[in-house]
């Protein structure tokens, strides 16, 4: 067992206010997005891309939509939901040093995708597998990541100028921070508890518990 591995699993964090903005390590920068495409893929066809936004004229544009997408959600949320929401930043993009899309492109590989013939999303499962390397790379360098996802994906194609078929799968805020929270922020600002292990275990068939 590697306890490194273990303890930044339980270190990471969704990060919003901890970002320093201090300049990347170009060499860190190169570790984190080598662990990112190291990632497994389905028939080995590595779907992803990485789009390193540093503008910042790009960066508050897309900030800007970040924001009206939040008011759009709060304005369906109750009294009391909306009052913890209010408490809760979704997005760190212009404090972040770097922003990073990860994007997913189905036509990679294809048409005869090994192993996405029965299961369509397979491509976008790899996607998510380079984002969460991207994120415990980051984090055992000691930084912050964190995923925006208040964002319509026709925007955000049009401001990078990505492909009309290739997906943003994620707009990650990356960086250095000056500290990373122990309870993660969705829990301490009381939105919602984790559940425990024992709630998400079933022997053989759903709903037999261990």
């Amino acid at each position: 067992m590697d306890p490194g591995l273990h303890e930044v699993i339980h270190r990471r964090r969704d990060v919003r206010r901890e970002f320093t903005g201090a300049p990347v390590d170009p060499a860190a920068l190169e570790r984190v997005l080598t662990a990112a495409h190291a990632a497994p893929s389905v028939g080995m066809t590595q779907p992803w891309d990485f789009v390193l936004v540093r503008d910042q004229g790009l960066r508050a544009r897309f900030q800007a939509h970040v924001a009206a997408e939040r008011e759009a959600f709060a304005a369906g949320l109750d009294a009391e939901r909306s009052e913890v929401f209010a408490r809760i930043s979704v997005e760190g993009v212009r404090e972040a040093s770097l922003g990073v899309v990860v994007t997913y492109d189905p036509t990679r590989g294809a048409p005869a995708v090994l192993g996405r013939h029965a299961i369509a999303d397979t491509g976008l499962y790899s996607t998510c597998l380079a984002v969460q390397n991207l994120w415990l790379a980051a984090t055992a360098e000691g930084w912050g990541v964190g995923w925006v996802s208040f964002y319509r994906e026709p925007f955000l194609r049009e401001l990078l100028g990505i492909p009309d078929h290739v997906r943003p799968v994620a707009w990650l805020c990356v960086g250095p921070v000056d500290r990373l929270q122990e309870v993660p922020d969705l829990e301490r600002h009381g939105w919602r508890r984790r559940r425990p292990l024992a709630d998400a275990v079933h022997a053989d068939r759903w709903g037999a518990r261990p």
